[in-house]
């Protein structure tokens, strides 16, 4: 019996974050009608929310830059980090194809990226790792650009920034405002912006904000289609080949055929309790995760219903998070590699580098877990003058913390070292010894037990003016406590897809007529996280790939 269909178009997307609208926009640079259906009432996912980077070796704004990347470094790098955890074809399509999609959206839409200087890959000391940093991050957009119905509709990432539009590489200097003249220039350039903008009655977006908009722009120059609040319901699948989607959509299930193909590009389970209990490290919770609501793992279970095979389920892009009273987490970044600070188990140890890449945090807090030491929660800690000089919690220096964070515990203050151990419920010789020792660390210049201030990256969000960047003792009260979680922006976790990014059976065959890219597949970059973007560079190249090949194969059934 046939299926009978309520619309049709050429390509069907289930997902309107980056991985989605990298889909959509290729569709229809390449003559394909398209649908993206959106499970909740905002577009733009998780990268919306994000700092908006992709993490793509050798595209052109490095040769701009006179960085001098090749394929063949990239290649070492990725050997280097990711191994043999994901087929060689992947990783060779991603470095092939990736810079080939960042100059086709720069050159045929309003998608623009911009090098960040100095970012560093994760990695950088190992083979082919790049100092100066592979990443480029999304110029700023005028907002008015968009109609007002698309305003409206944009998820909005609500980070404190005080009304200044600020970029990633503007964000390092601002970070060190009360330190350095880069600081307090980069200080002088955002405010004037800020006014300038005011004055011309523009609205100007950056980061995750600034991708989504600009891609949201592009899609209404060329004609694709996007529905809000439609989420997918099921696949139609006919004769092993899944054929459309079934959509509930403002009261009604609707059939939408896809001629060419159906590109699931939805997210992960970040916030489906459940799953993530059933695959992921405990504890767990939704509640620590950056990712937005609607991540709930729908989509990879539909493709899990029509035999598509699953891989990394037990991972996340891990994400250090503080989760203030009534509010989102903190994604905990920048805040972990200023100087003046610790990060200690529930004991008042140590356990990691407190600066490490953030996904390697997480890591470290799983491993070193234990009873007697847990580290879910783990204790940030700082004294007066870290919060004096530094950027902390989306505060700026000198800030006062809110009252409600006080009150409510989330933050504890404390006069000496030994009464913030009471606080926290450490032992206070303990915490004294740790703080000590890190103490006479930081005075010489060299953290001997976990070589915080190392690496090249540990030292990007470091204050310069120190001899280590990362390292300060903390002298003076008072003191303060933080709770840390093992958070995440989103699961790497999900479908098994090939090179051009079709779904796989457990067999190795391909599902026709079905692709994934984002975090509803199996990350290409495996158990590993090589460089700021790596998760939203990926999500859109293999978009980009899975419409090519649709649009290269496509025939009107």
């Amino acid at each position: 019996m046939s299926t009978e269909w309520d619309h049709t178009y050429d390509v069907v997307v289930a997902g309107s974050g980056a991985a989605g609208l990298a889909a959509a926009l290729t569709a229809r640079l390449r003559g394909l009608s398209v649908l993206v259906v959106e499970k909740t009432d905002r577009y733009g996912g998780t990268t919306a929310l994000s700092g908006g980077a992709i993490w793509v070796p050798n595209n052109f704004h490095l040769d701009a830059a006179g960085l001098g990347d090749t394929p063949e470094k990239a290649r070492a790098y990725l050997d280097a980090t990711v191994g043999d955890r994901v087929p060689a074809a992947r990783k060779d399509a991603y470095i092939e194809h990736g810079p080939r999609m960042v100059r086709e959206f720069n050159d045929r839409t309003h998608v623009r990226f911009v090098h960040t200087p100095g970012y560093s890959d994760y990695y950088p000391e190992r083979l082919g790792g790049y100092p100066q940093g592979r990443s480029v991050e999304p110029e700023i957009f005028d907002f008015r650009r968009l109609p007002p119905e698309q305003r409206a509709t944009m998820r909005r990432a609500g980070l404190p920034t005080y009304g200044l539009t600020i970029t990633s590489r503007e964000f390092r200097h601002l970070n060190m405002v009360a330190r350095t003249w880069a600081g307090r220039r980069t200080s002088a350039k955002v405010g004037a912006r800020a006014v300038a903008a005011l004055l011309t009655g523009r609205k100007l977006l950056s980061l995750g904000e600034a991708l989504i908009a600009r891609m949201r722009h592009s899609l209404h120059a060329l004609g694709g289609d996007l529905w809000l609040s439609a989420p997918l319901t099921g696949l139609v699948e006919e004769n092993g080949r899944v054929t459309g989607v079934r959509v509930h959509r403002a009261g009604r299930d609707l059939t939408v055929r896809a001629t060419g193909g159906v590109v699931l590009a939805s997210g992960g389970f970040s916030h489906n309790q459940q799953l993530r209990e059933k695959h992921l490290p405990l504890p767990t919770s939704t509640e620590w995760s950056s990712a937005p609501e609607g991540q709930d793992g729908d989509a990879l279970e539909m493709g899990m219903a029509v035999g598509a095979a699953v891989d990394l389920m037990d991972k996340v892009w891990g994400a250090p998070s503080a989760v203030p009273p009534g509010g989102r987490p903190f994604f905990l970044v920048a805040d972990r590699g200023i100087p003046g600070m610790v990060i200690v188990d529930s004991a008042g140890e140590r356990y990691a580098n407190e600066a490490a890449p953030y996904h390697e945090f997480v890591d470290a807090m799983y491993v070193a877990d234990k009873p007697g030491a847990s580290t879910v929660p783990s204790w940030m800690i700082l004294d007066a003058t870290a919060k004096a000089r530094y950027l902390f919690l989306g505060l700026f220096p000198g800030q006062p913390f809110p009252r409600p964070w006080l009150e409510s515990g989330f933050v504890k203050k404390a006069d000496t070292v030994e009464e913030l151990a009471g606080r926290i419920g450490a032992d206070p010789a303990r915490l004294r010894a740790t703080v000590d020792r890190f103490n006479g660390f930081a005075r010489a210049g060299r953290d001997e037990d976990f070589h915080r201030g190392d690496s090249v990256y540990d030292r990007y969000y470091g204050d310069p003016t120190l001899p280590n960047p990362n390292l300060a003792p903390l002298e003076k009260g008072p003191f303060y406590a933080v709770p840390v979680h093992p958070g995440d922006i989103g699961t790497k976790g999900g479908l098994v897809t090939d090179a051009t990014a079709r779904v796989l059976r457990e067999d190795g065959t391909a599902i026709e007529g079905l692709y994934a890219s984002g975090n509803v597949s199996a990350a290409v970059m495996g158990e590993t996280y090589p460089g700021p973007g790596a998760t939203i560079g990926p999500a859109m190249t293999f978009s980009w790939l899975a419409v090519d090949h649709i649009a290269r194969h496509h025939r009107t059934r």
